[in-house]
């Protein structure tokens, strides 16, 4: 380890709390979890769907005291605000969401986490602004300039009957997640967090946290526009074949998901001009049913 984070304190004498706080920018107004030392060095953590900022506390306990963590509410999710209008999500308009509140903090480089959407997030962010990406953490999620990859993937999907991609379907479809979730908020997050959630690998705290979330107005309208923006975002990462992202990359994978097949990672050295990737036995939500050892992971990489 260089002299660039140093060691790890002891978690127990090391201040990790995440302070609440809304930021206002140009394009909207976002709930941010904030570290809030302002002395560290800056690291941005994107959540996926249909988490919050909130998947990453666990995390934050274990991740080295010098890093000043910045886990923001994506638009329509968390805390941040509700934007009805569809084309703000899709993946490149939210990346524009991220480079933003970095600007706002007047970051001249940060380290890159993203799970799930967050990840495709953080991949937009890196291609639109790579060199004040210093390092790039992908986790469970779809590596955007893999077409091959991607294609392989969808694939083994469809050969069986696609039935793991439900959830995308349905809410493609206009107007039944907006009609049908309302009410039902917790049957429809806890069914996502499976056994994880069930077996308490998952707190019971975060996927309260969720259920909470997800009753805010027009969220259920706001999550459903992360899939009903898909047929533009393809047609986006189409362009990007034989593109490679530049910064030094890891992905950490866990094999137990149902949704991000092993396919995925398949062409995936063709993608990086650096990429390491790590596997853990672990479902999607690998973040919150490992925290520790994402967190040494993370700790590791970015100290290198």
């Amino acid at each position: 380890m260089n002299s660039l984070l140093g060691a790890v304190r002891n978690k127990e004498q090391v201040n990790c709390i995440m302070e609440l706080r809304k930021r206002t920018v140009s394009r909207g107004t976002f709930n941010i979890r904030d570290r809030n030392n302002e002395e560290g060095i800056p690291l941005i953590m994107i959540h996926g769907w249909p988490e919050t900022s909130y998947c990453w506390e666990a995390v934050t306990q274990f991740l080295n005291p010098n890093l000043r963590v910045i886990a923001p509410d994506l638009r329509g999710m968390g805390d941040s605000e509700r934007t009805i209008e569809q084309k703000y999500y899709q993946k490149i308009e939210l990346a524009q969401d991220i480079i933003e509140i970095i600007n706002s903090f007047e970051f001249e480089n940060v380290f890159l986490v993203g799970h799930d959407w967050g990840g495709v997030v953080a991949q937009e962010v890196a291609l639109a602004i790579p060199a004040r990406v210093r390092k790039l953490a992908l986790m469970n999620t779809p590596v955007i300039n893999n077409f091959k990859g991607n294609a392989e993937a969808l694939k083994v999907m469809q050969s069986q009957g696609s039935v793991p991609h439900w959830y995308q379907y349905f809410q493609q479809q206009r107007g039944l997640a907006e009609a049908m979730i309302p009410g039902n908020e917790s049957v429809w997050i806890r069914y996502f967090f499976g056994k994880a959630g069930k077996q308490g690998r998952i707190s019971r705290e975060a996927i309260d946290e969720y259920i909470r979330c997800y009753a805010i107005k027009d969220t259920p309208l706001t999550g459903a526009g992360y899939y009903r923006t898909m047929m533009q975002d393809g047609k986006r990462w189409t362009e990007l074949v034989g593109t490679e992202f530049p910064m030094p990359s890891l992905y950490i994978y866990g094999n137990k998901d149902i949704v991000i097949v092993r396919e995925y990672l398949n062409h995936i050295e063709e993608c990086f001009n650096n990429i390491r990737v790590v596997e853990l036995e672990a479902e999607h939500f690998l973040h919150e049913e490992k925290a520790e050892t994402v967190a040494e992971i993370l700790n590791a990489f970015i100290s290198v």
